[in-house]
C-alpha cells in the first residue's frame, strides 16, 4: 500500500513539497518556528485531551468535552492502531528526493509511520466534535486551525500532502462517530436520570460545587 501511494501520488506530493520548499527558501526559514509551534498542539493529542478535561468540569460544556474525548480515542484507534500499521508508509524525509527540503524546513524528526497524519487527524476529529456540539456560527473556524495543522506537517516535510488529506477524512469521520456515541449516551443518561451516576454526568458542575462548599 505504501509503495502504491508513493508511486500513484508522486507528482502531486512532489509538487506540494516543491511549493512549500520555495516558501521556506524564499523566506529564509522565517515560517519554520511558527509551523513548529502549530504542530506542537497536535503532539499526542495532549492539548485536546486537556481541553476535553476542562470542558468536562462544567455542565454547559460537558457534552462537548465528552465528544472531544471520544473523538480523540476513535481517531487514535483508526490512525495509530489500524491504518498506520496497515499501510506502513515511511516518512517523506527518509526519501532522498525530499531530504534537502526537510533540512531547509528545520529537520524535525518524528516516530511511527506517515499515513495518515496523526496531528491532522487529532485536530480535525476534535474540531469536528466541537463543531457538532456547539453554535455553528463561530465553531466552523476550528477547521481553519485543522487546515493550518495540516499545512504545518507538509511544510516541515514530516508528512506527504496525501497523508494530510487522509487525516482530514479520518478525523472528520472519527469526530462524527464520537458525536453520535455521546448523543446516544446522553439519551441513556436522561432516561436513567434517577441513577446517581447518570444524574451526576448530566448535572454536576464545578462552579456550583465550589459555591455550595463555601456556604
Amino acid at each position: 500500500m505504501a509503495e502504491w501511494l508513493n508511486v500513484t501520488f508522486h507528482s502531486f506530493d512532489g509538487a506540494i513539497f516543491s511549493a512549500f520548499n520555495g516558501l521556506a527558501t524564499s523566506a529564509g526559514g522565517l515560517f519554520t518556528p511558527f509551523f513548529k509551534f502549530v504542530s506542537f498542539f497536535g503532539e499526542g493529542g495532549i492539548f485536546f485531551l486537556a481541553l476535553s478535561v476542562v470542558l468536562l468540569l462544567f455542565k454547559r460544556t460537558r457534552k462537548t468535552g465528552l465528544s472531544i474525548l471520544f473523538a480523540v480515542g476513535v481517531g487514535a484507534l483508526f490512525t495509530n492502531v489500524i491504518i498506520k500499521n496497515a499501510v506502513a508508509r515511511p516518512r517523506p524525509y527518509t526519501v532522498e528526493e525530499y531530504r534537502a527540503f526537510w533540512e531547509t524546513a528545520g529537520a524535525s524528526t518524528v516516530s511511527e509511520f506517515s499515513f495518515p497524519s496523526g496531528h491532522t487527524t487529532v485536530t480535525t476529529t476534535s474540531v469536528t466534535a466541537i463543531f457538532l456540539t456547539v453554535n455553528k456560527k463561530f465553531s466552523w473556524a476550528g477547521f481553519l486551525f485543522a487546515l493550518l495543522m495540516g499545512i504545518s506537517r507538509i511544510y516541515l516535510v514530516v508528512h506527504y500532502a496525501t497523508d494530510v488529506l487522509a487525516g482530514f477524512v479520518v478525523g472528520g469521520i472519527s469526530g462524527t462517530i464520537a458525536y453520535f456515541i455521546v448523543k446516544y449516551l446522553y439519551g441513556l443518561f436522561k432516561n436513567k436520570s434517577q441513577v446517581k451516576f447518570c444524574n451526576f454526568v448530566l448535572n454536576a458542575d464545578i462552579i456550583n460545587a465550589i459555591k455550595n462548599r463555601k456556604k
